[in-house]
């Protein structure tokens, strides 16, 4: 697959324009509205698509817009600064088209990644099962070869997109024999014997629906295996090495609207006759969550420029995971805080990014799992 070209700094900044105005007229002012009513934004995915940032870090020969993952993550933390839920939805949509892109035939990608990176498809990536979360080798939901056919039977759990999205990326058990017996399919969401369970209640990112897909005799094409049998587990964990940066960036514009709430209230909220971000304990408070922002920003951002240069970047990747989701907990919850009583209100949208930043602490892999693979890594050194 060709590497993402590196855009002139006129292009760049005219993409991240694009991102921010989209940002600021289409997608902030409803957010409140849908994540308050649990509704799936799926006409902004679709503007998204019309707009071409939906397949941004792959190649033009397939549709996408071959630019660097360094510009791609600022495109995602302008979304997502504006609304996590689709910031996080284009993290997830450009994780489940990687396995394809990357591991696909030529003629794999011909016939079915136009239509994913084009705009009008929405993809979903399934790895995690009720009892395989962090454990990923061990899986059980199992495909048997029955022809030209997958006859596919399991449960996987946690999917973003589960009954929305238009194919799935799908981990699943060829073979018996451990972390090798684990392969890759692309399924059509149209699939017979493959369904969505009822969407999970959570709180926050309700406007993301999350739910169990059930696979009962689902046959899928062995036309539709990604890379060889056995290859599955070694794709999903490439994959999440790059999902983790689009975390980190949905992370850090959490954070920063967060943040850009905490100044402005503080700005104009007066106490005693003064501003209350003229106190020292808000102005201390404020720095801090400045600095962390900024420092988890310039951390992915490393991180990408290492993955675009064709570097070793897992460890970095699994670094800027853990800091900006950590980071993002902690600036949600200082910006609550400085709103005071009116930060624990639904009047103002700290609230609810103190409610989204948790589960970005979760998903991809925990922070406890991040940790361990950056041991792991040092270990190597």
């Amino acid at each position: 697959m060709p590497v993402e070209r590196m855009l002139p700094d006129s292009d760049a900044e005219a993409l991240l324009a694009l991102a921010r105005q989209i940002a600021a007229d289409e997608l902030k002012p409803v957010a409140s509205q849908y994540e308050a009513a649990s509704r799936f934004p799926r006409e902004q995915f679709r503007l998204l698509g019309r707009s071409g940032l939906l397949g941004l870090p792959y190649p033009q020969e397939w549709g996408g817009g071959a630019v660097s993952y360094e510009v791609y993550l600022q495109v995602l933390e302008e979304l997502a600064a504006a609304w996590m839920t689709v910031g996080v939805g284009l993290s997830v949509h450009t994780m489940s088209c990687y396995p394809l892109a990357r591991f696909g035939t030529d003629g794999q990608r011909d016939e079915w990644l136009p239509a994913m990176l084009g705009g009008d498809l929405l993809g979903a990536y399934a790895l995690s099962e009720p009892h395989a979360g962090s454990d990923a080798a061990a899986l059980s939901a199992r495909a048997t070869r029955d022809g030209a056919d997958y006859v596919v039977n399991g449960t996987k759990a946690w999917i973003t997109h589960a009954g929305v999205a238009d194919f799935y990326t799908i981990m699943v058990r060829t073979s018996d024999a451990g972390s090798r017996g684990v392969s890759c399919l692309l399924a059509d969401a149209a699939t017979r014997g493959l369904t969505a369970a009822p969407l999970e209640h959570k709180m926050g990112l309700t406007g993301s629906p999350t739910a169990q897909l059930l696979l009962d005799d689902a046959r899928i094409g062995a036309g539709r295996l990604m890379g060889g049998e056995g290859d599955g587990l070694k794709i999903a964990l490439d994959a999440l090495n790059s999902g983790r940066l689009g975390i980190a960036a949905c992370a850090v514009g959490l954070a920063q609207a967060a943040l850009d709430e905490a100044v402005a209230y503080a700005r104009q909220r007066t106490q005693v006759g003064r501003a209350i971000i003229e106190f020292q304990g808000l102005e201390f408070l404020l720095a801090d969550m400045a600095a962390g922002v900024e420092s988890a920003r310039a951390t992915y951002l490393d991180a990408a420029r290492r993955r675009d240069r064709g570097m070793p970047f897992r460890r970095q990747a699994s670094i800027a995971k853990l800091v900006a989701t950590d980071m993002a907990m902690r600036v949600t919850t200082d910006a609550v805080q400085v709103l005071g009583g009116a930060g624990y209100t639904r009047d103002f949208p700290v609230e609810r990014y103190m409610r989204e930043a948790k589960v970005p602490q979760i998903f991809e892999g925990t922070n406890q799992i991040q940790r361990m693979v950056i041991a792991r890594e040092l270990r190597k050194a």
